[in-house]
């Protein structure tokens, strides 16, 4: 069992900056890969980034390369999501995910977090 919380979401303007946290606890964090998703209103929930277990390999949505980056510290069981030079089609619910698959489909995640907004103005 793997249980997440988010933070770190809020108000910015274009161009900003933002870092999510995902808090993991449970045992087998080390193991399992952990992904990010967003879900704006209306719109169906998409992919990210993902990071494997060890950390060594990461794999971005194209709409995100260069901009955000993904890290993990698997001592502290927390994911990290660097956000950079934001944009306003970046607004959305941001969720961690985590699960035994590096894919990009939200249900070869088992365990999700329960999401932080994150709003950036033109």
């Amino acid at each position: 069992q793997v249980q997440l919380v988010e933070s770190g979401g809020g108000l910015v303007q274009a161009g900003g900056s933002l870092r999510l946290s995902c808090a993991a606890s449970g045992r087998t964090f080390g193991s399992v890969v952990v992904g990010w998703f967003r879900q704006a209103p209306g719109k169906e929930r998409e992919f990210v980034v993902r990071i494997g277990w060890s950390g060594g390999r990461t794999y971005y949505a194209d709409s995100v390369k260069g901009r955000f980056t993904i890290s993990r510290d698997n001592a502290k069981n927390t994911v990290y999501l660097q956000m950079n030079s934001l944009k306003p089609e970046d607004t959305a619910v941001y969720y961690c995910a985590a699960g035994g698959y590096a894919t990009m489909t939200p249900r070869d995640y088992a365990y999700w977090g329960q999401g932080t907004q994150v709003t950036v103005s033109a």
